[in-house]
């Protein structure tokens, strides 16, 4: 008997628009929680399968958000639908939320949960919420009751590593990442299944593109790489913001998009007995699994089985 998939939702999220998505072999699907290399990822793809740095459309057409509510899912489809080349679909939902069907190739990035938690902080100052409601159909705020000042850095993240939610509508919650790639991580022996780690792009961009080229079957002139390379930087991404930053018109700044790209922001906002604290934390929703949670904090120390913390 094939399992349905999980269903996750959010305010602006439903993976239900996966139900019947007319797959085609060769389809890549980058599966990630915010803000972990999801754009970067994208961009890589863009430039293996087209192969040049200077990209036909913006990247947000070409790789679509499928679970985004900002727009209708028919519509979304039928773009897909109507594409020519290779096909590369963006979402943010697990793979036990979506169809796993054996003629695409399935992609799942990971990043020190700590660094991806600063990240979405920041981002959060930068989201046009009046925009995305009206977009998703969500209600305005009350407008009576006064709005509630945001918690600084280190005090949010020490709410959020604490706070047990659930899974399926609070992606970004820590138990939502740590099973993102728990769920990943069970299935990375299987053929059409692909792990990369943020920090393994950061240390390594030419070998990781290499790598994820050869999975994905595409052959790549050796002249052409280093422009590849070079348009899959940081700072190559972040002057051309405007192509590649996702759902054009919901963020107030575009540049501020790509706001620092390096990790240990999230190490350094706790003291030692905070990231202790963390580790325990995480080690228990991981239920047990030390190598997954090793490769996931490297290349960071993480602490070994047996080490009291």
């Amino acid at each position: 008997m094939i399992e349905q998939p999980v269903r996750y939702q959010s305010s602006d999220e439903d993976s239900g628009r996966w139900t019947g998505f007319p797959f085609r072999p060769g389809d890549i699907v980058i599966s990630t929680r915010s803000k972990t290399g999801t754009t970067w990822v994208q961009m890589i793809c863009a430039l293996l399968i087209f192969q040049t740095s200077e990209l036909p459309a913006p990247l947000g057409e070409l790789s679509p958000w499928l679970d985004h509510l900002v727009a209708p899912r028919d519509e979304v489809v039928a773009k897909l639908e109507a594409q020519q080349h290779r096909r590369f679909i963006k979402t943010h939902t697990p793979l036990d939320g979506i169809p796993v069907d054996a003629r695409a190739t399935y992609i799942v990035t990971a990043r020190h949960p700590l660094d991806m938690y600063v990240s979405l902080y920041h981002q959060g100052d930068n989201i046009d919420r009046a925009r995305v409601r009206q977009l998703t159909g969500q209600p305005e705020p009350d407008p009576v009751a006064p709005p509630q000042p945001r918690r600084p850095l280190r005090e949010a993240m020490l709410r959020w590593i604490d706070r047990d939610s659930d899974s399926r509508e609070d992606m970004d919650g820590l138990p939502g990442v740590v099973w993102h790639v728990s769920d990943a991580w069970a299935r990375r022996d299987q053929p059409n299944v692909l792990l990369i780690h943020y920090d393994e792009l950061s240390s390594d961009l030419d070998g990781q593109m290499r790598r994820l080229a050869a999975r994905l079957g595409v052959a790549v002139p050796e002249q052409t790489w280093p422009a590849l390379v070079r348009a899959a930087m940081f700072d190559s991404m972040r002057a051309r913001s405007g192509q590649l930053v996702p759902s054009p018109g919901i963020l107030k700044s575009d540049a501020a998009f790509f706001r620092r790209g390096t990790s240990g922001a999230g190490l350094e906002a706790l003291t030692p007995g905070e990231i202790e604290h963390y580790y325990r934390r995480v080690g228990q929703l991981a239920q047990a699994q030390p190598d997954m949670l090793a490769w996931l904090h490297s290349p960071m120390e993480y602490p070994q089985p047996g080490r009291a913390w």
